[in-house]
């Protein structure tokens, strides 16, 4: 009686964990197969497309040759006139070219990865060198600093997204793109500093002083064991930490938002996808195939990083 109880539990509790599976994924294959789908094909309720259709994908990724389409016959003796000067007449001219205008995706996602990449860097160094100093030196006010940095992560971005407009603002430093993608990236820098910290921390009391202690009576400074001891130990949460500060910057909208709106040519990928949504470009194959790839980078960097990332997670969370 109790093996067919335990059968029973064990198969409802697969089932209600496939059927979370799925609700979690479905999301996802619908984009995908919207992406892949061509435009008469998109009142198909199928998950599966009839016919394979990757011009959205080459569009956006600029593997398209531009078409030309036929200029009408006033336009036409415009261009024939000799006073009109060569760049009027390519002015015109690109104004009847099918793929003039397409959404410069690939500058938005290079935008993206840079910001990201090194927001990812200097959180991870900046947080293993604080987080270091928290769990093994001995300062006054150590609790403090270390609960306040928690105490920031708390407070939400609605709440500081003015004040620090009005900073960077008055400081001059949103008056130029250079400026403000400096300011984006100290945001940025603030809203992952607190988690990384603290996933350091844990990570770092769960190694064993004496090994320290062993490279300093070696004749280590205390320095010195840090980069060759401890840092090297903690590969998988070092890992886990410029991960998840990479994606954290790579998905942030709110403060993009208002930092990069008259900076067009600046702009992140999640700003630019709202935009694409009320463009002239707003075709669904091109903005379901535009989303798909904006995952891309974030599921590649999980996969690449999923056996460093796996330890980093269970070792950090156990606490010295």
């Amino acid at each position: 009686m109790m093996n067919k109880r335990s059968t029973t539990q064990s198969v409802i509790l697969y089932a209600l964990v496939l059927a979370l599976v799925i609700f979690c994924v479905f999301p996802f294959l619908q984009i995908l197969s919207t992406s892949l789908k061509h435009p008469i094909d998109w009142g198909n309720p199928s998950l599966i497309p009839r016919v394979l259709h990757l011009d959205a994908y080459k569009e956006l990724l600029g593997l398209m040759p531009a078409k030309e389409v036929d200029v009408p016959a006033s336009v036409q003796r415009l261009l024939d006139n000799p006073a009109l000067s060569a760049e009027k007449k390519q002015m015109l001219l690109d104004k009847f070219s099918a793929g003039g205008d397409v959404f410069p995706f690939g500058r938005y996602m290079l935008n993206t990865f840079v910001i990201s990449f090194v927001t990812g860097i200097f959180s991870t160094f900046l947080a293993s060198l604080a987080a270091y100093a928290i769990a093994r030196l001995r300062f006054p006010a150590q609790s403090l600093m270390a609960n306040g940095v928690l105490f920031v992560y708390m407070v939400g971005g609605v709440l500081l997204m003015v004040p620090l407009y009005q900073m960077s603002v008055n400081v001059g430093l949103a008056s130029s793109a250079a400026g403000t993608i400096f300011s984006l990236f100290l945001i940025y820098l603030i809203q992952t500093l607190p988690v990384a910290m603290y996933m350091l921390g844990n990570y770092f009391r769960t190694i064993p002083f004496s090994l320290e202690e062993a490279a300093m009576m070696d004749g280590c400074s205390r320095v010195e064991a840090f980069w060759r001891i401890i840092m090297p130990l903690s590969k998988p949460m070092l890992f886990t930490v410029f991960i998840y500060c990479f994606v954290i910057a790579w998905n942030e909208y709110l403060f993009a938002s208002v930092f990069l709106k008259q900076y067009q040519d600046f702009q992140t990928l999640p700003l630019a996808l709202q935009t694409l949504f009320t463009s002239k470009n707003a075709i669904w194959d091109r903005i379901m195939a535009a989303s798909m790839l904006t995952l891309l980078p974030v599921v590649i960097c999980f996969m690449l990083a999923n056996k460093h990332l796996s330890g980093g997670l269970t070792d950090g969370g156990v606490k010295g």
